[in-house]
């Protein structure tokens, strides 16, 4: 399995072959998910290897609007599973998937700050104010979220700092860079000790909804049925029992 960073996985996308390992033939599988599923289907990824030794998968992590954008402008992909409906939308209405996405997670938002919450925040509320804030860009499934949640709160958030993905959020909490971030509840599970929560109880009213789908790239290439087939198989494993385990150890709501 290869784990392709964000920041270069478009420019390694593009030299790649697509479909086939030159050094073993064998079906190679690209899986375009959201940031706060990496942990998650890194493991997914691991079990469906193991389950289908004929097929390497190969992950990037990252926004899902900027995981669409790359679709859209030819990288190659044949999973892609989103943080939100709307990303998902997007990408059916530009014709980048030919099927039905199958929705297979929920995950809510929470605040996060650094151990000992040295800023004295204490919700999504005026405590915020003067605080070095962080949250995900407008755009991005958590961004949005964030926004809306305020809104309906009566809060005006300022961040310092505006991610475009959920993980780099956290990364700025861990870091202390940041005096709070808001981020799903699986990606302050994720950061265990390093961080402290503090719940948004709005938030579970109205949580994200992850989708998932093959993007049909394979399709379009009678060469490439075994990587079509390969697609579904992996879209099933998300969306079966052993992937539903998965997804639900790492703190993710069922569909």
């Amino acid at each position: 399995m290869r784990v392709l960073a964000a920041a270069v996985g478009m420019s390694l996308l593009a030299g790649c072959s697509v479909g086939i390992d030159d050094d073993e033939g064998s079906p190679l599988l690209t899986v375009f998910a959201a940031a706060s599923l990496t942990s998650a289907f890194t493991r997914i990824a691991e079990d469906y290897e193991r389950q289908n030794p004929e097929v390497e998968v190969r992950l990037s992590f990252d926004g899902s609007a900027g995981l669409v954008d790359q679709i859209a402008g030819g990288a190659p992909a044949d999973v892609f599973a989103s943080a939100d409906a709307a990303s998902m939308d997007r990408a059916l209405a530009e014709g980048l998937i030919p099927g039905e996405p199958v929705e297979f997670a929920t995950n809510v938002l929470t605040l996060i700050t650094p151990p000992g919450n040295p800023a004295g925040v204490t919700g999504l509320d005026r405590s915020l104010d003067g605080t070095r804030l962080v949250v995900c860009a407008d755009g991005v499934p958590c961004g949005d979220a964030a926004r809306a949640l305020a809104a309906a709160a009566g809060v005006e958030l300022r961040p310092v700092s505006e991610e475009s993905k959920v993980t780099d959020v956290r990364g700025k909490v861990t870091s202390g860079e940041a005096d709070a971030g808001i981020v799903y509840v699986t990606d302050a599970r994720a950061a265990g000790d390093r961080v402290e929560q503090i719940a948004i109880p709005a938030a579970r009213t109205d949580p994200n909804r992850y989708l998932i789908a093959a993007t049909g790239q394979a399709d379009a290439a009678p060469t490439d049925a075994a990587r079509a087939e390969a697609a579904r198989r992996f879209v099933d494993a998300v969306t079966g029992p052993s992937g539903q385990a998965v997804l639900a150890a790492h703190g993710f709501g069922l569909p």
